[in-house]
């Protein structure tokens, strides 16, 4: 039997997934891992790229807002932390706890199709979009010979087998700890894109923004006041300032602190009242813990935070 798949129906949610899967077929030559890296490490260097904002925002989320004792260099750490997250997000889970890439399955007759004769039709067709392409592969795939069918139905065949013997072989070798690590990475996932999910919900939701803690303040008006030299890395200029940072008397570092308070509480304040506000509209969900009644039972941790 010949498996095939309607492509032509009126089904939108179908159509879209066809072009998802199309995008993966023709995607064959990926960056590298080493290029990922050496485009964020140039993006690191030039404060005005979105990696620069990005760093910056990673350090205003875990620099201290009022105490700043011993917590002078966990910027930089929190700029390490920021480049070998963007690291492991190139990695399989199964990679990242030391296994080999998992086996891929095979494409299917339909899909083996379109890699067959994408290039061609991309090549007479330039201007066309994608989902149009989909389209003229599918009425190419179904006029097509059957015998044609029929071949690319046993190469898929063979293949199948192959892939789960390959498969079954790989499973066989993963031990019973790498197995647990690869299920608390998938739960560190799916709890970062709620995370993620979160955050949008509570900017749309109009939540005060907390303010930069003194030493991102700081470190902002010394770029304003000495920004780093062209060809000066991003990291050589932060570290400088930071050690500036520890150079100043702690009454020049209480100006910097004072503000920082004012804008603090002025922030708590706009909070808890956005935060009736919330519950008034009944959107609990985005509300502190620490401010509902009965709050819900906290999450356990997985053993990956613990041991960090």
């Amino acid at each position: 039997m010949i498996l095939t798949v309607p492509l032509l129906g009126k089904t939108t949610s179908l159509l879209g997934s066809l072009v998802s899967k199309f995008r993966q077929v023709i995607h064959k030559h990926p960056p590298t891992k080493a290029t990922i890296i050496n485009k964020m490490h140039d993006n690191i260097s030039d404060p005005s790229m979105p990696a620069f904002t990005t760093t910056m925002q990673t350090i205003t989320n875990v620099s201290p807002p009022l105490n700043e004792t011993n917590n002078i260099y966990r910027p930089i750490t929190a700029a390490n932390l920021c480049l070998s997250s963007t690291t492991n997000a190139t990695k399989s889970l199964e990679e990242q706890v030391g296994l080999p890439p998992k086996p891929k399955k095979p494409l299917t007759p339909y899909f083996r199709f379109m890699a067959e004769h994408r290039a061609k039709l991309r090549a007479e067709n330039p201007k066309v979009p994608a989902i149009e392409l989909v389209r003229m592969i599918s009425k190419k795939w179904e006029a097509c010979d059957p015998s044609i069918k029929t071949r690319l139905q046993e190469q898929y065949s063979i293949d199948r087998q192959k892939y789960i013997e390959t498969r079954t072989k790989y499973e066989s070798n993963i031990s019973d700890k790498q197995r647990k690590e690869i299920k608390e990475l998938k739960q560190e996932i799916k709890e970062t894109k709620e995370k993620r999910i979160m955050r949008k919900r509570v900017k749309e939701l109009g939540r005060p923004k907390k303010p930069a803690s003194a030493f991102i303040k700081f470190l902002s008006k010394e770029k304003m006041k000495s920004p780093p030299l062209p060809q000066q890395p991003w990291r050589d200029w932060f570290k400088q300032t930071t050690a500036k940072w520890a150079q100043l008397s702690q009454d020049e570092k209480n100006v910097h602190l004072q503000e920082s308070r004012r804008e603090i509480e002025v922030y708590r304040k706009e909070l808890t009242s956005w935060e009736e506000k919330m519950i008034r509209l009944g959107n609990v969900d985005v509300i502190r813990h620490g401010s509902l009644i009965d709050p819900p039972e906290p999450k356990p941790r997985s053993q990956n935070k613990l041991k960090k």
